[in-house]
């Protein structure tokens, strides 16, 4: 992916919480990090996907990308949460024409969306040729919902150059700095303010993704009561930046205590996954996203739901110069940086 089209390529990840932009040099032995910011939103700027702050979003971006390199005009954007489906399914191996046509209708069976209301992509993932099959993973978004974010970014003066799902831009961030066991089946979390992206892979091949509508906002709202702190406070409580001044043992009990919808709905979305996969158990976790810097929060679910976890490093293949980036400190923050990685390794076709 390295040898072709533009040398460099930017990834924008438009979060609930936070803007994350990263710019990626490609070379003949892999990239490197030319570009990386990190820019906090107000207070609910932007919760389950609605933005409810414009100026503020807007603001914000334009500043991150005035900040890293203000010649920026292409990026590549990803979504996720409720205006987005992503869904794995069998059909009669086909190609050209026929397969499309195949696609559409078994995604006209299984979408909450009219067809005619969503843009849709798909890929074929695996063909079993005894058994004449092909197993298509489809995305589609609301085209409401993809024409309001188009029209964000073309408000900064920007231009999306594709649009990828989270899930998706996490797991080719892994794919690029892991070495995939084909004997181990992953679970790829990557945890924002309001959803959680779930990417799995199972046999060597990227076998689904599935979202969740919970995120560590319910955490930060627990932090902010118990301990009674302004959201400035909040926030840097909740990046483990507050250990001297609050009790450590209250701040996990009460992390924890906040994490019922998250772990129910991973769990939820773990059982959906074995059934439809057939396979009887997981067998890793890599943890990415926000929710992978919140204290307590990784061995929390680790405990909580039986699986071995690791913390997402998407540097881990990237060079990059630790001194151009010093006050952001690339290393801590990695697993943050996880979809705009990933975007930036994409490139359109």
């Amino acid at each position: 992916m390295f040898f072709k089209g533009p040398k460099s390529s930017v990834g924008l990840d438009i979060g609930a919480n936070s803007i994350k932009l990263v710019k990626l040099e490609r070379t003949n032995h892999g990239c490197y990090v030319s570009g990386m910011g990190v820019r906090e939103l107000p207070a609910e700027a932007i919760v389950s996907d609605e933005i409810r702050d414009r100026e503020a979003v807007i603001f914000n971006i334009q500043a991150l990308v005035d900040q890293i390199d203000p010649k920026i005009k292409d990026v590549n954007v990803s979504v996720s949460g409720h205006g987005v489906i992503t869904d794995r399914f069998s059909l009669e191996k086909k190609t050209g024409s026929e397969a499309e046509q195949a696609i559409i209708f078994e995604t006209e069976q299984r979408a909450p969306f009219d067809i005619e209301d969503v843009t849709m992509d798909y890929a074929v993932v695996r063909t079993n040729d005894q058994a004449n099959t092909m197993d298509v993973l489809m995305v589609a978004a609301r085209n409401e919902f993809l024409a309001d974010f188009i029209a964000l970014i073309e408000d900064c003066d920007l231009r999306p150059a594709l649009i990828d799902s989270d899930a998706l831009a996490v797991l080719n961030a892994y794919e690029f700095n892991y070495d995939i066991d084909p004997e181990r089946v992953t679970a790829v979390i990557n945890i924002g303010q309001d959803v959680t992206n779930i990417g799995y892979l199972a046999e060597g091949f990227l076998h689904s993704t599935r979202d969740v509508t919970a995120g560590v906002r319910e955490v930060f709202n627990a932090i902010q009561k118990e301990f009674r702190l302004n959201h400035e406070l909040a926030s840097k409580a909740i990046k483990g930046e507050l250990s001297d001044s609050i009790d450590q043992d209250m701040l996990k009990a009460t992390i924890v205590s906040a994490t019922d919808d998250l772990t129910s709905g991973i769990e939820q979305a773990f059982k959906y996954f074995k059934t439809q996969s057939k396979v009887k158990k997981l067998d890793w976790i890599v943890l990415s996203g926000g929710g992978a810097l919140v204290p307590f929060l990784a061995e929390h679910l680790q405990a909580k739901l039986a699986v071995p976890l690791e913390i997402f490093n998407p540097l881990r293949n990237v060079e990059y110069d630790p001194e151009m980036f010093q006050y952001l400190e690339p290393e801590k923050i990695a697993p943050l940086m996880a979809v705009p990685i990933g975007l930036a390794m994409r490139k359109a076709k």
